[in-house]
């Protein structure tokens, strides 16, 4: 535990840290995540030599000073507080900026503004299965234009209804996740807790055979019901109803060893005791335009620090915002060094295939700059 972090007593895991002067690597988990989720890559790095260090994130795990409320302010789980929350924490740690940031998932865009705000703290980045579109924009040259911008709640809106009237009736993922109900449905399934999280690790990764992943042409109803009942829900279901019917076989379970019975059981016993709440409260900030207006203080800006992008070539997370992934290599980033997806892994790269993870980024760190360019901590 590491206290009083941005109004935070931090859990992390860490490896690496027996020897002093040891280049910073951080790494950021997403949902329905821990720290927990990185604990194979973290020796392969820390043998590499690196201090390694794995935060449950705020909302998360062991971290406490964040309020388990639906109800609760959902200020403190923004964007540019969870980025403050990162750099509280290497500061804490004794350094002055890391030498690898990695984040997963909803890792991937709080990583993304560390790098884009603080390019001295985070000299390069790497952004997991989830693409960085840029920084939402001010419309640019409408000084003499009468056409009134569209506003992105209203195009959410135009979207839900647009999937509800669909056959069958569908619902986005995200609309699910940010409503009052899917915390207890999560926490309270009817097949119970360690049933549905291993039907939900299960079905969003390389074992499931239903995953095809592709790009879709536009964000639009039709094309997003291309993307499975996990991503593009059918209407009324609970996250829990969805992935009932994919639950692997006994022999899958026993056959799984990148999450055994034991790994899937502290993901259990972590999320019985603390519930989805906390996770889920980034889901709801995402869809507030009004908590994501201070983004805009990035407008036009992007990442010039060496960046990578690595998904999994049978998830669909790579391609379920339609359009990020050109945006993020063509306008988002200035010196981005590839996308690389990684065979054998769906969503869960980091916990699928660790080893094959830990060689493209310390590939790209060394083509970066390298470690010994990074070590900057305070003696």
């Amino acid at each position: 535990m590491i206290h009083e972090i941005n109004g935070l007593d931090v859990h992390v895991l860490e490896a690496g840290y027996e020897s002093p002067g040891r280049p910073l690597a951080l790494l950021l988990h997403g949902f329905p995540d821990l720290a927990y989720g990185w604990r194979h890559l973290i020796p392969i790095l820390a043998d590499a030599g690196y201090h390694v260090v794995a935060p449950d994130q705020r909302g998360f795990g062991r971290t406490t000073g964040w309020v388990n409320s639906y109800d609760a302010a959902l200020g403190p789980f923004s964007l540019l507080n969870m980025t403050r929350d990162a750099i509280g924490l290497v500061s804490a740690l004794g350094y002055r900026r890391t030498a690898m940031l990695v984040g997963h998932d909803f890792g991937s865009p709080v990583a993304a503004y560390c790098s884009l705000a603080r390019p001295d703290v985070f000299p390069s980045v790497v952004l997991m299965s989830a693409p960085f579109p840029g920084p939402p924009a001010f419309p640019f040259n409408t000084a003499n234009s009468e056409a009134s911008q569209v506003q992105p709640s209203s195009e959410n809106q135009k979207l839900a209804a647009a999937l509800a009237a669909l056959d069958p009736p569908r619902a986005y993922y995200q609309q699910y996740l940010s409503t009052r109900g899917a915390n207890d449905d999560m926490w309270h399934p009817p097949q119970g807790l360690h049933a549905f999280l291993r039907a939900f690790f299960y079905v969003k990764s390389a074992d499931w055979p239903g995953n095809k992943p592709h790009p879709l042409k536009s964000r639009s109803a039709v094309e997003l019901a291309q993307m499975p009942t996990y991503y593009v829900m059918d209407l009324g279901k609970t996250m829990p109803d969805a992935v009932a019917p994919f639950h692997p076989s006994d022999a899958e379970v026993q056959a799984c060893k990148w999450l055994t019975e034991p790994e899937l059981g502290v993901y259990t016993e972590e999320y019985d005791r603390t519930g989805f709440q906390g996770a889920l409260q980034a889901y709801r900030v995402y869809s507030d335009p009004d908590l994501n207006a201070e983004l805009r203080m990035f407008s036009g800006k992007t990442i010039d620090v060496p960046s990578l992008f690595i998904g999994g070539m049978s998830d669909w997370g790579t391609y379920a915002a339609p359009g990020a992934l050109e945006l993020m290599t063509t306008k988002a980033t200035t010196r981005m060094a590839g996308i690389e997806l990684i065979d054998g892994a769906g969503h869960w790269i980091q916990q699928e295939q660790p080893l094959r993870l830990s060689m493209l980024l310390l590939a790209f760190i060394k083509g970066a700059g390298g470690p010994a360019n990074h070590v900057d901590r305070q003696p």
